[in-house]
């Protein structure tokens, strides 16, 4: 695809239609070909009966999983995707496919499927639980590693060296969060630059969740990732600017009082809730803000949109085109 800097700027208010965001490269480059881990490491992990010291000293059969993949994707970055043999199926990358999945219906682990695997380290992030039963792992003698929620793009920086501490790879960690955070600034900047206007009002944006089969209507506020990234593709964050909680479930009244410009949205989500035009229909209230007049929907594949990891820069990148810059994609 063609440099972001070089696609033609955009009336963001004067765009009408939905589009949507996708990576233009999905892969994950190592940090380094060969990884050389520096065993054994003592990490504090985080318990439900506190603070606990964890030492690790054989990286050879590695389980991780969370919520959205990222932890999967930091490892493969750190250059050990050949030690993962266990991941959450929200991990998707080229190369992973081959690894075991031991989540299932996105939110819950599979025990049994975990130990059967015989892993010498386990990574989660207690996105998915029950939490009792995850620490089962540590009950069997499994060394588990809870390494702290990455929901921003300070965040993967941070995860990058935290897993690289707890798999003996503090200076591969330190490498990938100095990358990670280079690639966001540089497309950061060219956002700001090259596509948000200089003068005059920002798009507001709100990231909406959907899950219409279940009924599951949920806008993201502080703290969800959702409010990182909408400052970084340079516009207001409703739900900062309401006063949301981190997840807040969908009224009408919210999203009228809102009244944003442009929705953010997942993938299947969207296609729960009917694509486009079932969502405005069954939601009214939608339809009547400016996001809903003009159809302003971007949706992004649930495994990419909030997957704060190494591949954080390209999904802030396929976001500002989609956001900016329709259907202009080389």
């Amino acid at each position: 695809m063609a440099p972001l800097s070089s696609l033609t700027p955009q009336d963001p208010f004067g765009i009408e239609g939905p589009s949507t965001a996708a990576l233009s490269d999905r892969s994950v480059e190592p940090i380094t070909e060969k990884a050389e881990p520096q065993l054994p490491v003592t990490v504090t992990s985080e318990l439900t009966t506190g603070e606990s010291e964890v030492t690790v000293d054989d990286t050879s059969r590695i389980v991780a999983f969370d919520i959205s993949g990222s932890l999967s994707s930091t490892i493969w970055g750190l250059g050990m995707g050949d030690r993962l043999v266990g991941r959450d199926q929200a991990a998707s990358f080229p190369g992973i496919d081959d690894v075991e999945v031991v989540t299932s219906g996105g939110h819950a682990i599979n025990v049994e499927s975990v130990l059967a695997l015989r892993p010498t380290v386990v990574l989660t992030d207690g996105s998915i639980g029950p939490r009792d039963v995850v620490e089962q792992i540590a009950d069997a003698g499994v060394p588990l590693v809870v390494i702290p929620r990455a929901a921003s793009f300070e965040g993967a920086a941070q995860q990058a060296r935290d897993v690289g501490a707890a798999l003996g790879l503090a200076d591969e960690g330190e490498l990938l969060a100095e990358r990670i955070l280079s690639e966001i600034e540089e497309v950061s900047a060219t956002i700001d630059d090259h596509l948000v206007p200089a003068e005059g009002e920002r798009l507001r944006m709100a990231f909406l969740y959907l899950r219409g089969g279940s009924g599951v209507y949920y806008l993201f506020g502080p703290g969800s990732g959702a409010d990182d990234l909408v400052q970084r593709l340079g516009g207001v964050d409703v739900g900062t600017d309401q006063g949301w909680r981190e997840y807040t479930p969908l009224t009408d009244e919210a999203i009228v009082a809102a009244d944003p410009d442009l929705l953010l949205v997942m993938t299947k989500g969207l296609e729960s809730a009917g694509g486009v035009d079932g969502l405005l229909s069954s939601k009214p209230a939608l339809a009547l803000t400016t996001a809903g007049q003009k159809r302003r929907i971007v949706d992004m594949a649930d495994t990419d949109v909030l997957s704060f990891g190494p591949r954080s820069a390209g999904v802030l990148d396929a976001l500002a085109r989609a956001v900016y810059a329709p259907g202009e994609d080389s």
